[in-house]
């Protein structure tokens, strides 16, 4: 084939790429503007037709919250233990997260699996639990065995498990071998070999997303409680649902969770920061 010929292919494969991906963006922006369009004809009000009191609420609150700043920090410790239970969920469901996550991506991994014909099957099953958004285990849960933290516990540490699964995985793909290879030539089990040979390796990564979870699972926590599993977000919902009157009290809720998420935040990236990069 001539350079010609080459050069004409290569434009018609071009143009024909430009053309599919113009179409499927049209499609897709087609799909977003019809589905707005639908659930924007099914609220009780148009989108437009709210979008102008969108701040009315903060206003509400800021103004009832400086009317009424003497009492905030009084209602911040009137708050406080249910933060330390929403701290207490999160943290228990990172736990359990991290122990079933760490357990499933080694029994998912190909070559580390003490059964290799289950694979599948663990791999599956932590896609089952990233795949259950926390809110609807968290409703059934509620409807069995009541209200409180319990629920939201479960609910959290089962999301936990498949989403800290999958990291769990893709880090352990990127072990060394070599170590299992030399303890399995001198009989050791599978407990072992991935005590010793495979644990010192990846728990810097994990420690890494384990703390990268407990920072998503305070926040879940948190919305949680609006559903009644307990914790600050049900302090919030109580607040909110009282109106006006009440608004000082949701106003301290609001900037206990702020602050509490910024500290984890600040301390958790420092934290990671010194797991991978030694810093």
């Amino acid at each position: 084939m001539t350079n010609e010929a080459l050069r004409g292919a290569y434009f018609r494969e071009l143009r024909r790429r430009r053309l599919t991906g113009a179409l499927t963006l049209a499609l897709l922006t087609l799909a977003m503007v019809a589905g707005f369009w639908i659930a924007d004809m099914r609220n009780s009000g148009t989108f437009f037709g709210g979008l102008r009191h969108l701040f009315d609420f903060p206003a509400d609150i800021l103004a009832e919250a400086s009317r009424k700043a003497a009492k905030i920090p009084g209602e911040c410790l009137h708050s406080l233990p249910a933060l330390i239970e929403t701290l207490n969920i999160a943290a228990v469901a990172t736990l359990v997260g991290t122990l079933g996550g760490g357990l499933m991506s080694l029994l998912a991994a190909p070559g580390f699996a003490p059964f290799p014909r289950a694979v599948p099957v663990f791999r599956r099953m932590m896609d089952l639990g990233r795949a259950l958004p926390e809110i609807v285990v968290a409703l059934v849960l509620i409807y069995v065995l009541g209200g409180g933290p319990v629920p939201a516990t479960i609910a959290i540490s089962i999301h936990s498990i498949g989403a800290l699964g999958k990291l769990f995985s893709e880090v352990n793909e990127n072990a060394d071998l070599k170590p299992v290879e030399g303890l399995t030539s001198v009989g050791a089990v599978w407990s072992q070999r991935m005590a010793v040979g495979v644990l010192p390796q990846v728990a810097p990564n994990w420690l890494s997303y384990m703390l990268l979870r407990f920072e998503i699972n305070i926040r879940a926590s948190a919305i949680l409680g609006f559903v009644g599993a307990g914790g600050i977000g049900y302090e919030l919902k109580n607040a909110i649902s009282w109106g006006k009157g009440r608004y000082d009290e949701a106003a301290a809720v609001f900037i206990l969770l702020i602050l509490t998420i910024i500290v984890v935040d600040q301390t958790s990236s420092a934290l990671r920061n010194r797991l991978t990069t030694g810093a």
